[in-house]
């Protein structure tokens, strides 16, 4: 078996998609690359054979949740990534991501810190990352993030970890991995299932991924139709009781604008 693959999410005809394949090319372990896709066209054909990059499309319509199930299924090897189209990957993702597994063989994810890019420049970390970063404080103490509580401790107050900085073990991963009810916290509700799961969580706090981020995003649009804010109410709901998860939702509102002004 393999150790490592990334699939890349592709979807419509992203200006950015290349740079992601660069990045992966230019990893310093190589691993093997695919593409998944719902929406395939001449464009993104001739984009990946340029690389030699195998498509697999998905039949049906689009759909994030069914979309990354059938991405995480093509991997035949230890660890799988959804490489997000719209991102890049520091050349040394995979060697870190090597590094963790020999230090702690019982790892069923690995992620790691990004840098923010908007308009072709990198930010500053605001008040959001600094949040993450200190959400995900108990996951690096990794000689205790096997622990069901350590894991669950990190995603109690919110999601910290960063989707697609993700590689997840591929015989740990629950079946279905993402909940087809959800949008925009599906990798939230896969990792709360993986945190009941024997196995530990291991977080490189180094920025190993640029996070772009734009108008087109997912995030943005699930912000503007409300569906982000019904979702996290949900998930809060399942560690909190009603008062309580209210409460989180009043700041989580506050980080809804930021992302605006962060998007403009």
């Amino acid at each position: 078996m393999e150790f490592h693959t990334f699939v890349i999410c592709a979807y419509g005809e992203s200006p950015y998609l290349e740079a992601c394949i660069r990045s992966l090319l230019s990893q310093t372990e190589k691993s093997r690359i695919l593409c998944a896709t719902s929406t395939p066209g001449p464009w993104l054909r001739r984009l990946l054979d340029r690389y030699q990059i195998p498509l697999y499309v998905r039949e049906g319509e689009p759909g994030i949740a069914a979309d990354w199930n059938f991405a995480a299924g093509l991997a035949d090897s230890r660890f799988v990534t959804l490489a997000h189209q719209d991102d890049r990957y520091s050349r040394h993702y995979v060697e870190e991501l090597k590094k963790a597994y020999r230090r702690w063989p019982d790892m069923t994810v690995f992620t790691t810190d990004c840098a923010v890019e908007k308009n072709g420049r990198l930010q500053r970390p605001g008040a959001m990352e600094l949040v993450k970063k200190l959400l995900r404080m108990p996951l690096r103490l990794a000689g205790l993030a096997d622990r069901t509580w350590v894991k669950m401790g990190a995603l109690r107050f919110g999601n910290p970890i960063i989707c697609p900085s993700c590689a997840y073990r591929t015989d740990r991963l629950p079946a279905p991995p993402f909940d087809g009810r959800f949008r925009f916290v599906l990798d939230w509700d896969c990792m709360t299932r993986l945190a009941l799961r024997p196995g530990r969580f291991v977080c490189a706090e180094r920025p190993l991924l640029c996070y772009r981020v734009h108008a087109g995003a997912a995030t943005s649009a699930c912000i503007r139709d409300h569906s982000r804010e019904k979702e996290e109410r949900e998930m809060f709901a399942r560690f909190w009781p009603a008062w309580a998860a209210d409460l989180l939702m009043r700041f989580y509102r506050l980080a809804y604008r930021q992302y605006d002004r962060t998007e403009g």
